[in-house]
C-alpha cells in the first residue's frame, strides 16, 4: 500500500511548507521501488506461464493421436489442467494468509518449471494407457502450481496498486500476450527441428531460472486474515453474473487449443512450424489492446458494463464465423480466420479486463473487508472460475469437433459468451431500474399533512 502512503504524506507536505500541490502530485504517480519489483516479478509468472501453456498447441494433439490418444482423450487431457486448477484455486484463495503470499508465488513457479520438464520425458513412454495416466497426472502438477502462483500473483498487484488495478493488469497482459505469440512459434519450430523433448526442457529451465530472481525481488506482502466468507462472496447476483462472464471467456480460449491445430493442418494444409503463426493474431490484438482497455476501465468505471456486455456479444459473433458456421455458406479461408481471431483476441479483452475491478467494487459495496484476505478470496474465485471454463472448453470442444465439425463446434461454443453477454445486460438493466426507482422515492418522499387530510375526509 505504498502509493497511498506516498499521496498523503506529499499531500501534507504540500499544505505545511504552503508550495503548490503539483509536484506532489507528479511525484505520486512515480513508482515506488517495492511496486517496480512486483510489476517484474508478476510479468515474469505472466509471460512464463503462458509460454509453456501454449506451446502444446501446435504439436501436442498430433503427437498424442501417436501415442494412442483420441481427440476427446486430448481434450479431456487439457481440461484436467483446468480442473485440478480450479479446486487448488479455492482451496489457495481461502488460505493465502496463512501460507503467505509470496512463499505461494515463488512455490507454484517452481513446481510449474520441474513439470514443464516432467512432461517433455512423456514420449519415452510406452504408448496407450501408461501414456495417458502420466499427461493426466503431470498435467495435475502443473496445474496446482499454476494456481498457486496466479492466485497469489492477482492478491500481491491488487495489494500494490489499489487505485489502478485495471490499468496494471491490462498492462501485464502484454507479458501474456507476448507468452501467447512467442508459445506456439517457438514450441512448434523447437519440435520441428529438435524434437519433442526440448521445447519443455528449454522453457521449464526458464521457469527454474526465474525462481530465485523473484525470491530476491518480490515483497512482502503479509495482513491479518479475516472471517471472510467465500459463499457470501460467491452468492451475490452480480458476482454469479462475472463468474459466468469469466467462465464464457475461458471455455473460448480453451476450445481452441485441441481443436484450431488439427483444423489449420487439415484445412489450410499448413507445417506443424507454420502453425503457430496462425495464433499470432488472437495473441497480439489481446496484449495490445489490453493495456487501453484497463486505462479506460479505470478512468472511467462506468463503461466496465458496456464492455462487458459489448465484448460478450461480439465475441458471440466471431465464434460463428471462425469455421464459418455451415449456414452461413461461406468457404473458409486463411485471411478470413485469421481476421476473425483477431477480432477475438480484441473481444476477450473487453471482457477479462474490467471483470476483477468489478468483482472487487461488488465486494466492497456489500460490506467485504479491504485486506490481503479478500484478494485471496477474489483472485482464487477469478481463477477458478477461469479453470471451470478451461476444463469445460476443451472437453466439450474435443467432442463437437470429433462429432460435428470444426465449423459446428465453433458456432455452438459462441453461445457461452453470447448467454454471458445477455446475462450482464439484463442484469445491469435490472440494476438501473431498481436505483432509479429508489432514487425517486427518496427526492420525493410522500407527505404526512396530504395523508392525514385524506384520511380525515374519507372518515367524514
Amino acid at each position: 500500500m505504498g502509493s497511498r502512503t506516498a499521496d498523503s504524506a506529499g499531500s501534507e507536505q504540500s499544505l505545511e511548507d504552503g508550495t503548490p500541490e503539483a509536484p506532489s502530485e507528479v511525484e505520486s504517480r512515480r513508482l515506488t521501488r517495492e511496486q517496480l519489483y512486483t510489476i517484474a516479478a508478476t510479468a515474469s509468472i505472466n509471460f512464463s506461464s503462458m509460454i509453456c501453456y501454449s506451446i502444446l498447441g501446435p504439436f501436442f494433439p498430433t503427437e498424442a493421436e501417436k501415442k494412442g490418444a483420441s481427440n476427446t482423450v486430448v481434450g479431456m487431457i487439457f481440461g484436467c489442467f483446468a480442473l485440478v486448477n480450479f479446486l487448488s484455486s479455492l482451496i489457495l484463495g481461502n488460505y493465502l494468509t496463512e501460507i503467505g503470499a509470496k512463499f505461494m508465488f515463488v512455490s507454484g513457479m517452481f513446481v510449474s518449471g520441474c513439470v514443464t520438464i516432467l512432461f517433455g520425458m512423456l514420449d519415452k513412454v510406452p504408448s496407450g494407457p501408461i501414456f495417458i495416466g502420466l499427461c493426466f497426472l503431470v498435467r495435475s502438477m502443473d496445474a496446482l502450481g499454476f494456481a498457486a502462483a496466479m492466485t497469489a500473483s492477482f492478491s500481491i498487484l491488487t495489494k500494490a496498486f489499489p487505485n489502478n488495478i485495471a490499468t496494471v493488469l491490462g498492462s501485464l497482459e502484454i507479458f501474456t500476450g507476448l507468452g501467447l505469440v512467442l508459445g506456439p512459434p517457438l514450441g512448434g519450430f523447437l519440435y520441428q527441428s529438435f524434437g519433442y523433448e526440448v521445447p519443455f526442457i528449454t522453457l521449464g529451465c526458464v521457469v527454474l531460472v526465474l525462481v530465485p530472481v523473484n525470491m530476491c525481488i518480490l515483497p512482502q506482502y503479509d495482513s491479518v486474515s479475516t472471517k471472510e466468507s467465500f459463499w457470501k462472496l460467491i452468492l451475490l447476483p452480480k458476482i454469479v453474473v462475472l463468474c459466468l462472464t469469466i467462465f464464457s471467456l475461458s471455455t473460448c480460449l480453451g476450445f481452441l487449443d485441441p481443436t484450431v491445430s488439427l483444423f489449420i493442418l487439415k484445412t489450410f494444409k499448413l507445417p506443424a512450424g507454420y502453425v503457430g503463426l496462425v495464433f499470432l493474431g488472437l495473441a497480439l490484438s489481446y496484449s495490445l489492446s489490453s493495456p487501453l482497455l484497463g486505462l479506460l476501465s479505470d478512468k472511467r468505471p462506468y463503461l466496465r458494463k458496456w464492455l462487458l456486455v459489448s465484448g460478450g456479444l461480439m465475441t458471440a459473433v466471431c465464434y460463428f464465423m471462425l469455421g464459418p458456421a455451415p449456414v452461413l455458406h461461406i468457404e473458409s479461408q486463411l485471411w478470413l480466420f485469421v481476421l476473425v481471431l483477431v477480432l477475438i483476441g480484441f473481444s476477450l479483452g473487453m471482457c477479462a479486463i474490467p471483470v476483477f475491478p468489478e468483482i472487487l467494487q461488488c465486494a466492497y459495496e456489500n460490506g467485504f473487508e479491504e485486506g490481503l484476505s479478500l484478494l485471496g478470496l477474489t483472485s482464487g474465485l477469478f481463477n477458478a472460475m477461469w479453470s471451470l471454463g478451461a476444463l469445460a472448453g476443451p472437453t466439450l470442444g474435443g467432442f463437437l469437433n470429433e462429432k460435428l465439425g470444426f465449423e459446428w463446434a465453433s458456432a455452438i461454443q459462441g453461445g457461452w459468451p453470447l448467454l454471458s453477454g445477455l446475462a450482464t445486460g439484463m442484469f445491469y438493466i435490472i440494476e438501473a431500474t431498481r436505483r432509479s426507482s429508489s432514487s425517486s422515492i427518496l427526492q420525493n418522499p410522500p407527505d404526512n399533512n396530504e395523508e392525514r387530510t385524506q384520511l380525515m375526509g374519507s372518515e367524514t
